[in-house]
């Protein structure tokens, strides 16, 4: 009687597991985004003040377009009628009062007088008119133009062009040379012939008198087979600044499109491979008084001829010393006066300079160094070929700047006199795109101070003191401050609440006014989850954050999926709406079958300082993976999950980590599925890889540890690989010749889907349906019991 009882229990108990349902569907959630509503993006406000725009869709509309909504009128929103679009002016520069702004638009340098709403033509010329720029305590504008700096004076109305820069070479005016036969024949000729000789050497008096007394040619600056960018003109146009690039004979790739709409096979243009980096910058100063060019020479700044530490691992090899190649950045100069600082980094990413520039003679006085054994990066910091926070204070004395040197990235001010460095920031977190007020009293800012998965609006004096928080909604807050800066626009999410807008007084203790709800009916009708943020102790006593889903008892499956975002450099775990919302619906579907889910911040992601940042420097698959393994021991040991039902899946990075973990740690996963995923480091792109591994040929360690291709062999689960044909970010190349690999060690665990139509990113909802279709089957048919 107890035996026949137990087993009916059993058996209802496990028709209850394989019944388990929810309300969405793969097909539900990968369809078009336009499902779930309409949320407001682009957010900026009028020149006025009065009216905020932003991207959005009417009902019935196929895309996103321009809407606005009127501080009169909060609760209308109003779809902006192209006439009205076209009246809007492009961003441009403003005086120093903010009572003028020039732009261009079309070939014409316009002046927007905005107090009256009246726009003037100042110049019109055949061509693209680049960077116009107030300058001469807004006295005249500044502009590049067909690779020439330009000065506009507005009193007089008279446009004066400053430099005289031309591309390709100078022209020879040389008389062809003549051949050994000729020259005897001439020689000959003006030796027998009297008359012939003398009007010969006539002609060549002549010509050195004139030459002699000739006025000289004007100074032009040949570019060669350099391109122009990044003009800068000194506030009393005396200097005028430039960067010339060259991008040498890299080898690039190409990626075959097999589904072009001619019918035939055509060959995609794509990136180069790491290590074939050879682009070359040269910053130049013209001095306009003495009409010529110089270049900045970077060979004398401090640490210039150090080595990395890496080289310590290959003691057989003969490592030059030598100054390493740099890429400067524009010259940023002050305000009134004829000074300018430029950032330098080193092309091996190890270091950041911020020097001050002696426009004189182009040599450079360094007022910070920032060294990284890893790379510098960070928030604020900027990247190889530009970027960051850099510029002056009001005083001319002064410089900002941000800086991970205290392990986070803070803002900081640098005396240029005394060399006297302050930060004006600090504590474990960091600092995103910090401005100056209108009066130049104060500092916005945003901050991660709350909390690292939470973005908040700061006010702080110039000089630095006590931080005012301006906004009180837990979540990320972007804030577009109005013109006047009376008002916030403020674009905010939640983890399980899409963008909408908001408006609030820039005062703390106002209340935000919701101005957009934007979400659909449908997407309304799910409780969708407010995932647990958690924190887990790595095997290094690191404590690692993630996102955690935790199914209902009655209908907890036991068996976990570990999602693995992708860019390495990007942060999931966060309290606002993620930009993996399609994996986040996935999440709450898979949560509903009985899954816990853990989504993890894992080492190299952002958000969290500079060594969590460099924590994968040399070693892709090492902490980045380990720690995906210790979040499996946290769900067994926290949440009693199986530990022989684990999951794993990601896309790009993800991807790659997938592929690390099915490889390499095949007692902890028993399926996963690899997305758009490098297998091999050394076929991936320069900017990215060389960062985090260096380049291959001078750091084939650090490559061979970290690339999946060379770890196939320890295929045991299930695996799914996915990628799209026409990928010219992580190409398509990657799989087949892991497809290849996996064949010779004869693995047979293994499917692959591929999507003829789709690049890094995937487009079309019956891709991404397919995609995650074959991954729910996966974990379906191998995670449950």
């Amino acid at each position: 009687m107890n035996k026949h009882f137990l087993f009916l229990l059993g058996l209802l108990l496990s028709l209850g597991t394989v019944a388990q349902k929810s309300e969405l569907s793969v097909e539900m959630i990968m369809q078009d985004p336009a499902w779930m509503g309409t949320f407001p993006d682009q957010v900026r406000w009028s020149e006025d003040s009065k009216t905020i725009y932003f991207q959005y869709r009417s009902e019935g509309d196929p895309a996103d377009s321009l809407h606005k909504i009127s501080l009169g009128r909060l609760d209308q929103i109003e779809k902006v009628e192209l006439q009205e679009e076209k009246t809007l002016t492009p961003f441009g520069d403003y005086d120093s009062q903010r009572n003028q702004k020039v732009y261009s638009e079309d070939g014409k340098l316009i002046l927007h007088d905005l107090k009256k709403n009246q726009k003037e033509v100042l110049a019109e010329l055949p061509g693209r008119i680049s960077n116009p720029k107030f300058m001469s305590q807004d006295q005249a504008v500044s502009f590049s133009f067909e690779n020439n700096a330009y000065w506009y004076t507005l009193k007089e109305g008279s446009l004066r062009k400053l430099t005289n820069i031309q591309s390709g070479k100078k022209k020879e005016k040389k008389e062809p040379a003549l051949s050994e036969k000729d020259q005897f024949l001439k020689q000959e000729n003006l030796e027998l012939l009297q008359v012939v000789r003398k009007r010969e050497e006539q002609r060549e008096a002549s010509k050195a008198y004139r030459e002699m007394t000739a006025e000289p040619e004007p100074f032009v600056f040949y570019t060669g087979d350099k391109r122009v960018t990044s003009f800068q003109v000194s506030p009393d146009a005396n200097y005028v600044t430039f960067t010339l690039m060259e991008r040498g004979s890299e080898k690039r790739t190409e990626v075959p499109d097999y589904v072009d709409a001619s019918g035939y096979t055509v060959d995609l243009p794509a990136r180069s491979k790491v290590g074939e980096d050879q682009t070359t910058i040269d910053l130049a100063v013209y001095n306009i008084e003495k009409d010529t060019v110089y270049f900045v020479d970077f060979k004398e700044l401090p640490g210039i001829t150090d080595l990395p530490d890496y080289v310590e691992d290959y003691p057989g090899r003969e490592w030059k010393t030598e100054a390493r190649a740099v890429i400067p950045s524009n010259a940023y100069f002050a305000n009134q006066t004829s000074r300018a600082v430029i950032n330098i980094r080193s092309k091996d990413n190890k270091d950041r300079w911020i020097a001050l520039l002696n426009l004189e003679d182009g040599s450079l006085t360094t007022l910070d160094r920032q060294r990284d054994e890893a790379w510098i990066a960070g928030p604020g910091i900027g990247y190889t070929y530009g970027g960051g926070t850099l510029g002056w204070l009001p005083d001319d004395q002064h410089i900002y700047f941000q800086s991970e040197e205290s392990g986070y990235s803070h803002l900081y001010l640098l005396n240029i006199k005394s060399g006297e460095k302050k930060a004006l920031t600090s504590g474990a977190y960091e600092v995103f795109n910090p401005f100056i007020s209108k009066d130049k009293k104060s500092w916005y800012l945003t901050t991660s101070e709350v909390h690292p998965g939470e973005r908040h609006f700061y006010k702080m004096p110039l000089m630095g003191g006590s931080k005012v928080k301006l906004t009180t909604m837990t979540g990320n807050n972007q804030v577009s401050l109005s013109p006047d800066e009376k008002y916030m626009a403020i674009r905010h999410s939640y983890s399980n609440k899409p963008w909408e807008l908001y408006l609030k007084k820039t005062q703390a203790r106002d209340q935000a006014k919701q101005l957009t709800r934007g979400e659909s009916q449908a997407f309304q009708e799910y409780a969708w989850r407010d995932p647990q943020l958690v924190n887990f102790e790595a095997a290094d006593g690191a404590m690692v954050p993630a996102r955690l889903y935790l199914p209902q008892q009655e209908v907890n499956n036991g068996a976990a999926v570990i999602f693995v975002h992708g860019a390495g450099y990007l942060q999931n775990v966060h309290k606002w709406w993620s930009s993996y919302f399609r994996e986040y619906m996935f999440h709450n579907l898979l949560t509903d079958l009985g899954y816990t889910v853990l989504d993890i911040d894992y080492r190299g992601s952002a958000g969290y300082g500079r060594d969590w940042r460099t924590g994968i420097y040399r070693h892709m698959g090492g902490k980045d993976l380990s720690d995906q393994v210790d979040g499996v021991k946290y769900l067994v040991q926290e949440h009693n999950v199986d530990p022989d039902r684990i999951g794993i899946y990601g896309g790009s990075y993800g991807g790659f980590i997938t592929l690390m973990a099915l490889f390499t740690e095949a007692d902890t996963f028993t399926s996963g599925a690899a997305l758009r995923s490098v297998t091999d480091w050394a076929h991936y792109n320069h900017g990215y890889t060389s960062n985090i591994l260096n380049e291959p040929h001078n750091d084939p360690i650090a490559y061979r540890r970290s690339s999946p291709i060379y770890f196939a062999e320890g295929l045991e689960g299930n695996l799914l690989i996915a990628h799209g044909m026409v990928d010219i970010n992580v190409h398509f190349q990657d799989v087949v010749r892991l497809a290849q690999r996996l064949i010779e060690l004869g693995k047979d665990n293994w499917e692959m889907a591929v999507y003829p139509v789709e690049d890094h990113g995937f487009v079309e909802p019956s891709s991404w349906t397919d995609e995650y279709k074959r991954i729910l089957k996966l974990f379906e048919e191998t995670l449950r019991e």
